[in-house]
């Protein structure tokens, strides 16, 4: 058994065999784009595989840089045996693999996978080549800081000064694949396709799986209400009612905002790469630290994220990691200071008091006073 070898940057054969692997959650996949980005101007004629989700296949499908796909977290009953036979099949038509990326490296199911493709070189999370421990990370600052605890703050630049330029998971995911001198890790694009409606000129998305981030729905009324009066069309998306529910928070909230003010509803009618071209024809996006955003961000639309963080970037979300880069991107600013997600490395779902004050900090006006200015172009034009 040929051990693990950590990727320092090494050069590559003329024609490599790599494989990503990837996350299933969408803002993920969407800052990883410009790694893979990278990784194709660096190598150039590489067949680059990617191991990614059925929650973003579409785009995973339209990638340019994607030479094949398959999904890790496919629901069939053989779906382990599929896997197998396509990473046969793989290696048998483009050869060994050269070199694994793990972009979610904290995943045991990534990590457990990565030596079952017995890669020459391996960047990211990973089992050892017998999977009985973890892989160590490497000496050098572009492996070792992915055992850094926290990648959010100040103080993590000041650890690698001179290796980084900013918190921005894009910039890391760069660097762990050795390729940030080939790519801007600020520059993201995907691919949309126009959806089968007329687009609102304004998208709002509402809903995360971290309550924690979630703004007022009686907030988002009153702006929905200032803007219809202004006169624009206000769309809501993102997954089916049902889902919405389940697994975003919404419970009954998004209803109550659909029977309160004249909001369209749109949730559930996009594929994603849909709801990027949604995105992409619309004339502002509003939305919470969720998927949408990135999508949002990432085709160019000028985009307000609703955030609970003050002036210094304290707060719900870890924003100096995530949030989209970019002169159209803009972010609230919440009024408290509150740094309990922060404390908990935001590994917590809820808030951590009773009054969500970070959220609530954050006023109806400064929505309005950023949409202002877009709406009146909009009606000089």
């Amino acid at each position: 058994m040929t051990p693990l070898q950590r990727y320092a940057g090494e050069e590559l054969s003329p024609s490599p065999h790599i494989i990503v692997l990837g996350s299933c959650k969408v803002g993920n996949f969407v800052v990883s784009t410009p790694a893979l980005r990278g990784l194709r101007q660096r190598f150039p004629d590489a067949v680059i595989g990617f191991i990614g989700s059925e929650v973003t296949a579409d785009f995973e499908k339209a990638m340019p840089e994607i030479s094949w796909r398959v999904s890790w977290d496919c629901s069939l009953t053989n779906a382990g045996l599929l896997l197998q036979q396509t990473m046969a099949s793989k290696r048998a038509l483009h050869g060994e693999v050269e070199l694994a990326v793990n972009l979610d490296g904290f995943n045991p199911v990534t990590c457990t996978l990565v030596p079952w493709l017995e890669p020459r070189f391996v960047a990211g999370g990973s089992l050892t080549a017998n999977r009985r421990a973890k892989l160590p990370w490497g000496m050098d600052p572009q492996q070792r800081f992915l055992a850094d605890p926290d990648w959010n703050s100040q103080a993590f630049l000041t650890r690698y000064q001179g290796v980084f330029d900013s918190n921005y998971i894009a910039e890391l995911f760069c660097h762990l694949a050795y390729v940030h001198q080939h790519v801007d890790s600020s520059q993201i694009d995907l691919p949309w396709q126009e959806p089968g409606f007329d687009v609102p000129e304004l998208l709002i998305h509402c809903t995360t799986a971290r309550s924690a981030k979630i703004w007022s729905f009686h907030a988002w009324a009153e702006v929905i209400k200032a803007v219809t009066a202004s006169g624009w069309r206000v769309g809501l998306v993102g997954s089916a009612a049902k889902a919405q529910r389940d697994s975003y928070n919404a419970g009954d909230s998004e209803e109550w905002l659909l029977r309160a003010t004249s909001l369209i509803d749109l949730r559930g009618q996009t594929s994603l790469i849909q709801l990027a071209g949604a995105c992409r024809l619309a004339q502002a996006v509003v939305s919470v630290d969720a998927g949408p955003l990135h999508i949002a961000a990432a085709v160019g639309t000028p985009t307000l994220a609703v955030v609970g963080n003050d002036r210094d970037g304290i707060g719900a979300s870890p924003i100096r990691l995530w949030l989209p880069r970019g002169d159209h991107v803009s972010r609230t600013i919440s009024e408290h200071q509150c740094d309990r997600c922060d404390q908990e490395n935001f590994q917590n779902d809820d808030c951590l008091l009773e009054e969500h004050s970070c959220m609530a900090g954050v006023s109806v006006q400064q929505v309005l006073n950023w949409l202002q200015p877009l709406m009146q172009e909009k009606r000089s034009m």
